[in-house]
């Protein structure tokens, strides 16, 4: 609101000044530079012509160019144009003949001389002409870049709104997908070890406040993330074998910096659901590290195929389709993220660096 009322006065001071600029270069320094008794009917001409160009400029501005013009009727747009233009020029010479102001400037300027009615100075009116095609072509302009202004504050507004219902709809998808995988986990380990089983319920309480009240937020500290990153793993070590070696190099940040909540998450979730077996020896890299303002993140894991029947083998790739789409939407042009898979080793890996800017 604030910004709102400083633009309006703004808007309001670039008017004043512009008309005062005009008034003063065109009707009043160049009546003044003539050196002769100028009668004071020719002022109250000034002041008529000045509400007139007031009149013209915001009628034009306010009504004919959003009426006419911007809905496409163009010819009507011109014909008004012309029609106010005679009205103009016509009670300009009728107030002039009403106060007799040809006959006053006339004396004026030759004392010496008989002044013959009925004759006009041309190149005065030529004079008004211009003022009247000065004032529509710039009124014109003003409307149609406001028009601009609104239709893009408009856009812009859309766009937020079609992000922000995005992004929401994301996140709804994103929340039940890790909290499926996360239970399936906690379920595994029951028939397992019901120690570990509760712990691994404490830790999972301690994530869902997180993704509670900082997953409703648009950012939150990176310190955070890593935080829940850390916990998520330490999770998962939980239900892994012997078989599966954890290579984790996590650098806690030093600056308050902040990231989209659970961002990162779906990348682990991949490396847990399709990089671990109890059967072979695998290897499951993760490293998050911070630069300045940048983040660099990478993961690495072999992938083992899942079974047809398990839900794991029916999500498609929700999580890692999502976190994509979320890239694109919060961080345009900030981030670069790069997958693939290596062709000798069968080894998944993802690349992502993010400027947190």
């Amino acid at each position: 609101m604030l910004t709102l009322n400083s633009s309006k006065r703004v808007s309001i001071l670039v008017h004043v000044l512009g008309w005062f600029a005009l008034i003063t270069v065109l009707l009043l320094l160049s009546p003044l530079s003539w050196r002769v008794d100028i009668p004071m009917e020719f002022w109250y001409r000034q002041i008529f012509l000045v509400c007139m160009l007031l009149f013209i400029f915001y009628g034009n501005m306010t009504w004919i160019v959003p009426t006419f013009l911007f809905q496409g009727k163009l010819f009507v747009f011109l014909l008004l144009i012309l029609v106010s233009g005679v009205l103009y020029l016509g009670l300009i010479i009728y107030f002039e003949n009403l106060v007799h102001l040809p006959e006053l400037m006339f004396k004026a300027f030759n004392p010496d001389k008989v002044f013959k009615p009925g004759k006009r100075w041309l190149s005065g009116d030529v004079f008004h002409l211009m003022l009247y095609l000065l004032s529509i072509g710039i009124s014109t302009a003003v409307g149609s870049v406001q028009k601009w202004q609104k239709d893009e504050t408009l856009r812009r507004e859309l766009d937020q709104q079609r992000i922000n219902t995005e992004l929401s709809y994301l996140k709804a998808q994103i929340n039940p997908h890790f909290f499926f995988n996360t239970l399936n986990n906690i379920y595994a380990l029951t028939n397992l070890d019901v120690k570990k089983a509760q712990d691994a319920l404490l830790k999972l309480s301690r994530m869902m406040r997180y993704v509670l009240y900082e997953n409703q937020k648009e950012e939150t500290l990176l310190s955070k993330e890593v935080n829940f990153i850390n916990d998520y793993i330490e999770l998962m070590k939980m239900r892994l074998s012997a078989k599966v070696t954890l290579n984790i190099q996590i650098e806690t940040p030093k600056e308050d910096l902040v990231i989209a909540p659970m961002l990162l998450l779906p990348f682990l979730e991949n490396c847990f659901k399709h990089g671990i077996s109890s059967q072979q020896d695998c290897e499951i890299f993760i490293k998050l590290e911070v630069m300045g303002k940048t983040l660099f993140f990478e993961t690495k894991n072999h992938i083992f195929p899942l079974h047809p029947d398990s839900p794991e083998s029916q999500e498609n790739g929700i999580g890692l389709t999502n976190t994509k789409r979320r890239l694109e939407l919060i961080y345009p042009e900030k981030n670069r993220l790069k997958f693939g898979i290596d062709e000798s080793s069968q080894d998944y890996w993802v690349n992502l660096t993010l400027n947190l800017e």
